[in-house]
């Protein structure tokens, strides 16, 4: 038997999730990615949940140093219309979970403040009171459900997550601009005996940010080129056509 994904869509976290689970979550909604995801085996009996060992998680922020240059600086994570993905993008080392248990990872963004930011004079400063709470969202990672084991064995890059200020229904997470942010990694353990301890949740300081719709820091900006090698084939591609512009 294999779970088959869905199309992308917002749907409640009940539809995934035990119900014992609505109070953590409240009106959390899940999204999912529009692009193809391969279907994920699951147990073929209970035996494997029913004799589960006890999960120890153990979550490690990927390239690290990377997320501290950006967060030093004040990281500025950029919202389209259609969706914009991550760059430092957040990967993940998991260990201590069960290797024949099954568990789903989801991403999602919590406001970390009441201000609406502003950059003035060099430096970002609070500049006046939030707008209502973007609706909920959570990224759930396109391998979810699998073993503990699939997790463990490498990175686990959340690369796909986009993120937009406008409410599409595309499957990405609406954020407000010139607001403060925290990622939230959520580790769900599906058919776990009991639901109340079956998910835990981890952040690191290091990967916040404030979301812009575009760069206001010049210092942010060239670290993005410098290590992304996305901006950095787009920079070069512009410069080509500057060039054969004045040609």
């Amino acid at each position: 038997t294999q779970f088959l994904k869905q199309p992308a869509a917002s749907f409640s976290v009940n539809s995934l999730l035990a119900s014992g689970m609505e109070e953590q979550y409240g009106d959390m909604t899940v999204s999912t990615t529009t692009d193809p995801v391969p279907t994920c085996p699951v147990p073929t009996s209970t035996s494997n949940i029913m004799d589960s060992k006890p999960d120890q998680p153990h979550v490690e922020l990927d390239e690290i140093e990377l997320w501290s240059r950006f967060n030093r600086l004040t990281n500025e994570m950029i919202v389209t219309k259609n969706g914009r993905r991550m760059f430092p993008v957040l990967k993940v080392n998991l260990s201590g979970l069960d290797p024949h248990g099954m568990y789903s990872l989801c991403l999602g963004f919590t406001p970390i403040d009441n201000h609406r930011w502003k950059y003035v004079n060099g430096e970002w400063v609070p500049g006046g009171k939030p707008e209502p709470p973007a609706p909920g969202c959570v990224y759930v990672h396109p391998d979810s459900p699998n073993f503990g084991a699939h997790w463990m064995k490498q990175t686990v890059s959340f690369s796909k997550v986009k993120l937009t200020n406008k409410l599409n229904g595309g499957g990405q997470i609406m954020l407000n601009s010139l607001h403060k942010y925290e990622p939230r990694l959520h580790i769900i353990r599906v058919g776990a005996p009991d639901v109340t301890k079956s998910v835990t949740s981890y952040s690191f300081s290091e990967s916040r940010f404030i979301a812009v719709t575009a760069y206001q820091n010049e210092e942010i900006t060239g670290l993005k080129i410098k290590y992304n090698p996305f901006a950095k084939a787009f920079l070069d591609a512009k410069e080509r056509q500057d060039k054969e512009g004045h040609g």
